[in-house]
């Protein structure tokens, strides 16, 4: 059992000036859960190729069987440190295996690889609305919801405000503030329709940094929820039956998309979306559709996974153009389709390569 009093007792220390903790945090081998352990270095560290080049135990994190096979972490992205704050920073890592080439769960090699591609007119911008679940970390059941049963319908618990419609407030609002904090490019959070589910969005970014942002995001969420003793689900369909399931809706722009009559250049892409369905539903979620598939069903605000729609201000379809873009005639288009625990970097990549490189 931890005590925060304590810590912080030990967290006022003064710090030599010249020790400075850096938190390298990595995709492990699942490709969804995030790992990560701390060094000292005598420096304060200004951009990622800073950092040095840090090797572990492969076995550990599920990328490897052989004990004595070490992985290198390569740091790419650097965030304040919310947690020892002072001049501490985290630094979000991709890893490459024994032989120096990308593990599988290292997606983000071939994401930049693919917007380096793509001309400098297009200049992508990508949003993503991250949805999730709070567990009890006792039970395993939605935080708040009644030991036995269920709360009442969904109804009154989207945007909610009050006991008994919204749980974990605290928690989240530690999270936005730690995010703002650390760096990252958060744009606001929001309950959302199933009680104990919540969303919050990052961006709008350029290229990559949607990618970094939103992993290190999680990595946020994840420990700020630990020190509330409150679990995090990414499951696109925490609870079966009439519930809303989670997402991570994807937002997309290019330059011609956002400049005047934009709106022909967003039509163009969503039918470029419509003759790949399939492909990017294969890429939407770790496990190729497997579990977006529980989500997707045509209810509670989804398509259904295997047919392509798109609509003007439409939550139940593939594709949504909000309502705004389309009385402005420009903007951008809302891909819905991306589950909840996907990969940031293969769901920017698919739009790319769909989009912009055909």
């Amino acid at each position: 059992m931890s005590n925060k009093f304590i810590l912080e007792k030990y967290l006022a220390l003064q710090q030599p000036p010249d020790k400075i903790q850096v938190n390298y945090v990595w995709i492990d081998g699942t490709g969804g859960c995030l790992r990560s352990k701390t060094r000292t270095i005598g420096f304060i560290p200004r951009r990622a190729s800073d950092l040095p080049k840090w090797k572990y135990g492969a076995a550990g994190t599920t990328q490897a069987t052989n004990n004595r096979i070490e992985f290198s972490l390569i740091p790419v992205a650097v965030y304040n440190d919310p947690f020892r704050r002072g001049n501490n920073k985290i630094a979000l890592c991709v890893s490459y295996d024994e032989n120096d080439r990308p593990t599988p769960s290292n997606k983000r090699d071939s994401c930049v690889e693919t917007l380096a591609k793509i001309s400098q007119d297009y200049d992508p911008w990508f949003g993503i609305e991250q949805e999730y679940t709070l567990l009890d970390s006792s039970d395993g059941r939605p935080l708040g919801w009644p030991k036995n049963g269920f709360p009442g319908p969904q109804g009154p618990y989207y945007c909610g405000v009050g006991a008994g419609r919204v749980y974990g407030r605290d928690l989240i609002e530690s999270h936005y503030r730690a995010c703002l904090y650390a760096g990252i490019s958060i744009a606001g959070e929001n309950a959302e329709v199933m009680p104990a589910q919540w969303e919050f969005q990052v961006g709008p970014c350029e290229g990559i940094t949607m990618g970094d942002d939103l992993w290190m995001a999680r990595y946020i969420l994840l420990r700020v929820a630990e020190e509330f003793d409150v679990c995090v689900s990414f499951d696109p369909k925490p609870i079966a039956g009439d519930w809303n399931g989670a997402g991570a809706h994807c937002n997309f722009s290019t330059k011609q998309m956002r400049e005047k009559d934009g709106i022909k250049n967003i039509e163009e892409a969503i039918e470029k979306l419509r003759c790949n369905h399939q492909e990017h539903i294969n890429l939407y979620d770790p496990n190729g559709g497997e579990d977006n598939a529980r989500r997707l069903t045509g209810k509670h605000e989804t398509s259904q996974i295997n047919i392509f729609s798109a609509g003007i201000g439409d939550r139940g379809a593939s594709v949504r153009i909000p309502r705004q873009v389309a009385e402005d005639s420009f903007g951008y288009l809302e891909d819905r389709r991306p589950a909840s625990n996907c990969d940031p970097y293969v769901v920017i990549e698919a739009l790319v390569k769909t989009v912009l490189l055909e």
